[in-house]
């Protein structure tokens, strides 16, 4: 059987993640002097009190050194590795194991690895990967589940909202001056990711619940009917507002009709950049915005 990998940036619970026997290369966090990585964890309630504790975290991409020794670690346990990427657009990570892998390829040429970059993050690459396990689990060839991947990439939606934008400034994504105005205005911005893994804004909206609804507003415009034998899972990732998270389930479940949910947090890789107040719908649609 072959082995998928993916990164801590894909938000999904660890514990789903090794039941699975999901590989995870992990994207370091910083805070102070200290680094988190695989061999020093930072959990995701641990971070989130440190940030409202007043801590200003950074973060790491994977190194091609840390990517080699993943997989000369792991090099034994598959013939076949899919490594299903963190978007390019916001991170080196990929590239770095794309180096990597070019070196282990000629170590081990019997070995075969693919790599995806999905241009997808949180709940979008989570949503990926729980899709490649389900294959997987369903007898699926490597080829197939490699093809797939490729395909719905593209497809794999990622809207999302924060309360606060000074977690945006934060996190480098909006000027200082913008924040404090469109806080002042009560705006919240709709963000996505678009087709080269880029944040986009979207709509800006006034008000948390009339933006949370905005987010299903999205998926109505660009879901498609993508249930075959299995209906689609929905993955929603938060930072710590968990009521938020349900408040959008629940309008997904009653206004659309879906059913199948994941509801994670955002990592610190994620929640590093846009504080505990985000909020991440994704799904699979017709195009990535509207």
């Amino acid at each position: 059987m072959f082995k998928i990998v993916t990164e801590n940036t894909c938000d999904l619970p660890l514990e789903w993640l090794e039941k699975n026997g999901v590989g995870l290369l992990y994207l370091s966090t910083i805070v102070g002097e200290t680094v988190y990585n695989a061999t020093n964890p930072l959990n995701n309630k641990d971070f989130y009190r440190m940030l409202k504790e007043g801590a200003k975290p950074s973060t790491s991409q994977v190194n091609v050194e840390e990517a080699k020794s993943w997989f000369e670690a792991h090099i034994d346990q598959a013939d076949q590795f899919l490594y299903i990427g963190f978007a390019s657009g916001l991170s080196g990570t990929v590239n770095s194991v794309q180096v990597a892998v070019s070196e282990i390829r000629e170590k081990y040429p019997d070995k075969q690895i693919e790599i995806v970059d999905t241009q997808a993050a949180s709940a979008s690459e989570g949503l990926l990967v729980v899709r490649a396990v389900q294959m997987q689990q369903e007898g699926k060839s490597f080829e197939e589940v490699t093809a797939w991947v490729r395909e719905y990439s593209p497809r794999a939606c990622t809207i999302f909202t924060v309360d606060d934008l000074m977690d945006l400034w934060r996190g480098g994504r909006v000027k200082k001056s913008s924040a404090i105005v469109g806080n002042l205005a009560g705006i919240k911005p709709i963000l996505y990711l678009d087709d080269n893994g880029k944040i986009q804004t979207g709509d800006k909206i006034r008000g948390r619940k009339k933006a949370l609804t905005t987010l299903v507003d999205y998926m109505e415009t660009l879901a498609e009917e993508f249930r075959a034998e299995n209906e689609p899972m929905i993955v929603i990732a938060h930072g710590d507002v968990e009521e938020d998270a349900e408040f959008v389930r629940k309008e997904v479940e009653e206004r659309l009709g879906y059913h199948n949910f994941m509801i994670t947090n955002a990592g610190p890789i994620i929640g590093a950049h846009t504080g505990a107040s985000i909020v991440v719908l994704s799904f699979f649609g017709k195009d990535r915005h509207r």
